[in-house]
């Protein structure tokens, strides 16, 4: 009988970048195959799916490692007070203002797992943990651009459909993202 793995979170840290790259294009790769073409997964890593660098620097960025193996980074998620919804910082649609928590969503952002680490609640963990500090911070709602593979999880915890949106990608593809929504 084996014991399961327990997980800790951490804040990222500009350290954890080229980790964080790798886990995001493997997660990318793997868990979005059935959604996405090879084509636009391709030209999404690195422009929609990608480091967000503004996020570690206002420490809202988050890593989630096993407790018996704290150097390796097997999921990542955050939050910002900042309008941009997605993208890495090579993305072009971004818009730094900061929002305000008694009119505005928090942005949640950039929840990825390693492939080896999905279906043992890693987003849920990192979901719950970026709601709760965007709540610390006076949040009441949350708005995400999701991928089409994150729909069915974010629907069963609480969030609902406002829109989707193609995203243009630098080789003339579009990557289609759904706006989701939820208040607490």
């Amino acid at each position: 009988m084996t014991t399961p793995t327990k997980f800790a979170i951490r804040r990222a840290t500009p350290g954890d970048i080229p980790a964080l790259e790798a886990l995001i294009e493997q997660s990318v790769r793997k868990l979005q195959a059935n959604d996405y073409t090879t084509a636009q997964i391709d030209a999404s890593i690195g422009s929609a799916f990608g480091v967000d660098r503004q996020l570690l620097a206002d420490q809202t960025y988050f890593v989630a490692t096993p407790l018996d193996d704290p150097g390796t980074l097997i999921a990542c998620g955050g939050w910002s007070y900042r309008r941009t919804l997605y993208g890495s910082d090579q993305h072009t649609e971004r818009n730094a203002a900061q929002l305000d928590p008694a009119t505005d969503f928090a942005k949640i952002r950039a929840i990825f797992v390693h492939p080896a680490w999905s279906r043992r609640g890693l987003g849920t963990l990192v979901l719950a943990h970026c709601e709760a500090a965007a709540s610390a911070a006076g949040f009441t709602r949350f708005e995400m651009g999701s991928t089409l593979t994150g729909v069915p999880l974010y629907k069963l915890k609480g969030y609902a459909e406002h829109s989707r949106v193609d995203v243009p990608l630098p080789n003339g593809e579009a990557l289609e993202v759904v706006v989701m929504e939820k208040r607490i």
